[in-house]
């Protein structure tokens, strides 16, 4: 987002912490701010019509109060009103504004959740591909990593991701998680990936997935570090790599670990746009390419 973009989500940003007082509230806010994106984003109009700073704030206010009164909560009509009243670059920024608060409220419904979980595994995938977490209650950490997890599935089955990213009908889709998912992620979890998964937005699930982690590790004010190792590391050995990793860049971590045989030895460590790969297979690739030229 541009500045001013970035300075209205960022009142929108304030403006939901002080509604979202509650797990049941955030989730409400988070599942109803995503059904208004979805509006916007079928209707290009009136999306416009909203964003243009060329129009009074109170018009547009009030044309998104009586567009959304009785419908929704009245938090949620306050912050959409307060959206269309805002500066924004393009119309692409305010509808993604709205999104990404969206987000934001489940991820908050998440954090106002405490609970304890245990891995288990989502119904036709095997023990070997990925698991998601067996939540009673749920956690930001949970949500986190049902996040990554259940990308971790998606990308493992490609009959799942076909039936994802193909023409399903939303519903089915919402069916379908909801079979995968119901009793193995936190509500919190089930509605983000649901929201996402079934209005991707141009994106694949993966990448959808992906938006929502980050927003959660933001909140969280941790960086999310992909680790993939030849076999499985002890808590010790987590403890340690999640120790150094903090004293190096300074704020806290969120480790995401993938057994990965090609690996071969050592770990990688991918921390946004950075790879720090201490991996055998890394090492033999570079021995290849130097043999080959």
């Amino acid at each position: 987002m541009r500045g001013a973009s970035r300075a209205s989500y960022a009142e929108l940003r304030d403006q939901l912490g002080a509604v979202a007082v509650d797990s049941a509230t955030a989730e409400q806010i988070g599942d109803q701010v995503f059904a208004v994106v979805r509006l916007l984003d079928s209707e290009h109009g009136l999306r416009r019509a909203l964003a243009d700073s060329g129009k009074p704030a109170a018009e547009k206010t009030a044309v998104t109060r009586r567009l959304l009164h009785g419908k929704v909560s009245e938090a949620t009509e306050g912050l959409v009103a307060d959206a269309a009243a805002g500066h924004w670059a393009t119309s692409n920024d305010f509808a993604d504004a709205l999104e990404q608060i969206a987000i934001e409220a489940l991820t908050m419904a998440a954090q106002y959740s405490p609970g304890g979980t245990t891995p288990r595994t989502p119904r036709g995938v095997s023990d070997g591909e990925a698991s998601v977490s067996d939540t009673h209650g749920g956690t930001l950490d949970d949500l986190e990593d049902d996040l990554f997890r259940f990308g971790r599935v998606v990308s493992a089955q490609t009959g799942l991701r076909a039936a994802l990213i193909g023409p399903t009908p939303p519903g089915a889709k919402t069916s379908l998680l909801a079979d995968l998912l119901s009793d193995k992620v936190s509500g919190p979890s089930l509605s983000l990936i649901t929201q996402l998964l079934t209005h991707p937005r141009g994106r694949s699930p993966q990448a959808a997935l992906d938006v929502a982690a980050g927003i959660a590790a933001r909140r969280r004010q941790q960086l999310i570090a992909v680790v993939r190792a030849a076999t499985e590391l002890s808590v010790a050995q987590r403890r340690r790599l999640l120790d150094t990793l903090t004293a190096a860049y300074g704020q806290g971590i969120h480790l995401n670990v993938v057994h990965d045989p090609a690996v071969i030895g050592g770990v990688s460590v991918q921390i946004g746009d950075e790879l720090v790969d201490g991996t055998a297979a890394s090492r033999l690739a570079a021995v290849r390419r130097k043999l080959a030229g």
